[in-house]
């Protein structure tokens, strides 16, 4: 058996840089989140926190962190926080996210994902995942929801 998410972050977060290596090997299975580099800097059933560094590639036209850099990092903390979480034998895939610009975004962006505790089910059903993304200063400036479709894995 294949050892869960946790598991391997853990062991690969221990290694010098780890955690940077976690986060490519990531972007690696769904390249689109390499856009945004993103960091992972905590895994862990029902939690995931996750950062972006402010750079020229993530800037808007007004100097700020853009709103879909911004998305793209709450859905990548959000789906591992939701892979780290999913029972054995089920599967999910993000079903809906809203989403709330609070204020500018400057700096380097840090997301933390939180999960509600999940059940196998015989079939499908929605789990909401809430993503708050901090400035450095603490402010809250980006909240997602993102619904989670949780269903059962198709027999092999």
């Amino acid at each position: 058996m294949a050892p869960r998410l946790p598991d391997l972050y853990a062991r690969m977060a221990a290694w010098p840089g780890g955690r940077w290596l976690f986060a490519r090997l990531v972007c690696l299975k769904a390249p689109y989140f390499g856009s945004i580099a993103p960091r992972l800097d905590e895994l862990v059933p029902g939690r995931a926190v996750a950062s972006l560094r402010h750079r020229r590639r993530v800037r808007n036209h007004i100097g700020t962190v853009h709103a879909i850099a911004l998305c793209n990092l709450a859905e990548f903390a959000g789906g591992l926080a939701t892979e780290a979480t999913v029972p054995a034998g089920m599967r999910w895939i993000p079903k809906r996210m809203q989403v709330d610009y609070l204020a500018k975004a400057s700096g380097t962006m840090r997301a933390t994902a939180t999960v509600p505790e999940m059940a196998v089910r015989d079939s499908g059903y929605t789990a909401p995942v809430e993503v708050v993304v901090h400035d450095p200063a603490g402010v809250a400036v980006f909240t997602a929801t993102i619904e989670m479709w949780i269903s059962p894995r198709a027999p092999a």
